[in-house]
């Protein structure tokens, strides 16, 4: 078994100004770096003065999402190597709120996947069901289609390209969160998938979970054997309660 270091991953989505933003990339950057890998997924204009405030830590910073199309008349979009230029090592796509408000699809998700790895960017997929998928029992079909397109056409070479992120969408900002068992189940699934495409793969990829984490119930969360970290929404906001869920996953 290959052993997996935990990823926290905060995504600020539309949230801070430049102040704010450097304040909360400072308040990660004084701290003692714990056992795991940390990534701050700031609003696009702040990419760059984050970085600053994050230099000489081993924080890195992720884009919230990225255009399939490397560069032309895309009013809005921002590229994969453009990310690159200020310096993001990640990149979140297919988030449940990209798909739902501004109409991403399975298929264009793959296309920002591909754009993603190309560049050398590590994707951070998402996938996960409504509330509406889960009543109906659809869950497992919804997140296992969400990866197989996902990933369609993506050779797998050796490396770590990519980490998976578990998503529910109801449980995302709503306060509601997915029980441990629930998760488990899930990421487990996900994983399953991944060994069907190769064996190394589902064992050396992470599978992160993502939907109303908190300080108070991370640890429950990632002591799952499947479950290697978080994709933290509102937690990630306060520096403190940021860094709690960190420590909760080491």
């Amino acid at each position: 078994m290959t052993a997996r270091r935990p990823c926290i991953a905060g995504n600020w989505k539309m949230n801070t100004d430049r102040d704010a933003a450097v304040a909360l990339a400072e308040s990660l950057a004084t701290q003692d770096s714990p056992s795991c890998e940390l990534v701050v997924a700031p609003p696009y204009p702040f990419l760059h003065p984050v970085g600053e405030a994050l230099r000489g830590s081993a924080s890195e910073r992720a884009g919230q999402d990225v255009c399939y199309e490397s560069a032309g008349a895309w009013t809005g979009a921002v590229s994969a190597a453009m990310l690159r230029s200020v310096g993001c090592s990640h990149v979140i796509v297919g988030h449940s709120e990209r798909r739902l408000h501004f109409g991403e699809t399975d298929e264009t998700v793959n296309r920002r996947v591909r754009a993603s790895l190309d560049e050398g960017l590590i994707a951070i997929i998402c996938v996960g069901e409504s509330l509406q998928e889960r009543e109906l029992d659809q869950t497992l079909d919804v997140v296992t289609r969400q990866l197989r397109s996902a990933l369609s056409g993506i050779p797998h070479d050796g490396s770590e390209r990519f980490l998976v992120a578990y998503e529910p969408v109801w449980a995302i900002g709503t306060g509601h969160v997915a029980t441990p068992e629930q998760a488990q189940e899930v990421h487990a699934a996900i994983r399953a998938e991944l060994a069907s495409r190769d064996r190394s793969l589902s064992e050396s990829t992470r599978i992160l979970y993502g939907g109303s984490v908190k300080p108070g119930n991370a640890a429950a969360l990632f002591a799952q054997p499947d479950v290697d970290g978080g994709l933290v929404g509102g937690a990630s906001l306060d520096g403190e309660s940021f860094l709690a869920i960190a420590r909760a996953a080491e």
